[in-house]
């Protein structure tokens, strides 16, 4: 579904990412690997349109989405978590998962699916989300992306700063949206375990570059720890 080709992006004079090639097919969870400072969330940023690429494709669905805009993207039913979350704070639980449904039609109602991936949500709706736990804030921050049911969900170090217990239930929810066969997942990860018990397929990056990919069931053997270890 997701098809990343010969890509090449600049912050000013520096060049960040150099011939990157990723896949992301759905039914199946794609993990992103890399110490810090490889260019892991720039090319995630580059997916989703907010920073602009040099040169090289962006396929989602068949169509080159390279140049369209993070609305298009969006619309076109990709989901994104940022690092940080970057949740609402002032707003309710209910009015940041209403954010994820701004392009939908006026009136349409949050999916109850939400509810059941993430229970806690619901006894919090009209909290602001400053106050909850960042475990909490990480749950709504995926929720809101999911809320638009997209196609591609991108989660970036979705485990920062989460309490061991959430990280399971975050696993649980990313294994289980994958099972259903009609999503792809693209995770960028720095937690190793969490990220190897996860990954249909692996890629890493070291200085914007792509060095090793394949099968996630070779990670163990092919020593792709101590690629990334810091």
């Amino acid at each position: 579904m997701l098809n990343i080709t010969n890509l090449h992006q600049y912050y000013g004079g520096s060049h960040i990412l150099r011939n990157v090639n990723l896949r992301a097919e759905a039914g199946k969870v794609t993990v992103l690997l890399g110490r810090n400072g490889v260019g892991k969330s720039t090319l995630l940023k580059s997916l989703m349109g907010l920073v602009p690429i040099r040169s090289g494709s962006i396929e989602w669905q068949g169509a080159d989405i390279a140049r369209k805009t993070p609305y298009d993207r969006a619309r076109s039913g990709m989901g994104y978590v940022p690092q940080g979350r970057e949740i609402f704070s002032r707003l309710s639980v209910g009015d940041n998962l209403r954010m994820g449904l701004a392009y939908q039609k006026g009136g349409t109602q949050i999916p109850a699916e939400l509810f059941e991936l993430f229970p806690v949500l619901q006894s919090m709706l009209h909290r602001r989300g400053g106050d909850l736990s960042g475990g909490q804030q990480q749950q709504l921050a995926i929720a809101r992306a999911l809320a638009p049911r997209p196609k591609l969900l991108i989660l970036d170090e979705p485990t920062e700063g989460i309490q061991p217990s959430i990280i399971k239930d975050i696993g649980r929810v990313i294994r289980m949206l994958a099972d259903r066969g009609d999503m792809a997942i693209v995770l960028c990860e720095q937690y190793y375990d969490f990220a190897e018990a996860l990954a249909d397929n692996y890629v890493v990056m070291e200085r914007g570059e792509v060095i090793a990919s394949g099968p996630g069931a070779e990670m163990p053997h092919k020593g792709i720890r101590q690629l990334v270890a810091i």
